[in-house]
């Protein structure tokens, strides 16, 4: 067998805390790495545990968690941590900095536990936990924040098919739709997302989705 998923908890509310922990102890394939109430200890442990999942509060004391989230997984960090960021549907606006400072993906905090573990376990094979629909909705409603880079599609490193295959991600299709509106294979559609996000220096379809936002590929 292998090693449980470690998972790090970070939290400011101790009772949020022991309820997660106690769902993921209860998985023979996960285990509580650690636990932490700010954003400074979250940092500190994350780089000291390697946890293969971070669970990340966004508001917390002394160091919010998008700024955890940017010291552990954004731009320039060598070893980015996993993170998925605890939300509710109040904090919308913080979701989108918290995809930009390099989270995997986001869940409500009143998600049934069977929720929790998948998305636990879907980020920590590297994939976005977000639906596409859902996806589109949030990084959409704050668009207008969001100052496209100067620039035009030429300077992209994509062909033409790849950037149609792009745009239909930021406009929330899952990889069956875009199979079906661009009359290809499931398969070939994988392969497609695959090649953009090697080419893009991109984690997952979250990161695929703000990338097309910030190059003006969609409005």
């Amino acid at each position: 067998m292998s090693a449980p998923l470690r998972v790090l908890i970070c939290d400011d509310q101790a009772l949020i805390r022991t309820g997660l922990a106690t769902i993921i102890d209860a998985q023979p394939d996960l285990e509580v790495a650690g636990e932490c109430d700010d954003g400074k200890t979250a940092v500190e442990l994350a780089r000291r545990l390697h946890p293969d999942v971070v669970v990340m509060d966004i508001r917390m004391p002394v160091l919010d968690g998008i700024e955890a989230t940017r010291l552990l997984a954004g731009a320039g960090v060598e070893h980015p941590a996993k993170i998925l960021v605890l939300t509710t549907f109040n904090l919308d606006e913080y979701v989108y900095e918290a995809l930009r400072a390099g989270a995997s993906g986001f869940l409500l905090k009143d998600a049934p536990p069977d929720r929790l573990l998948h998305g636990i376990r879907t980020v920590a094979i590297g994939a976005a936990l977000l639906d596409p629909a859902v996806t589109r909705r949030l990084v959409g409603r704050y668009a207008a924040r969001i100052r496209p880079a100067a620039g035009s599609t030429q300077d992209i490193p994509l062909t033409p098919r790849e950037l149609e295959v792009l745009r239909l991600i930021a406009d929330g299709l899952s990889n069956s739709e875009i199979a079906e509106t661009l009359v290809i294979s499931h398969e070939t559609v994988k392969t497609f997302v695959s090649r953009i996000l090697t080419k893009l220096g991109l984690r997952d379809r979250v990161q695929a989705v703000v990338y097309a936002y910030r190059h003006g590929l969609v409005t």
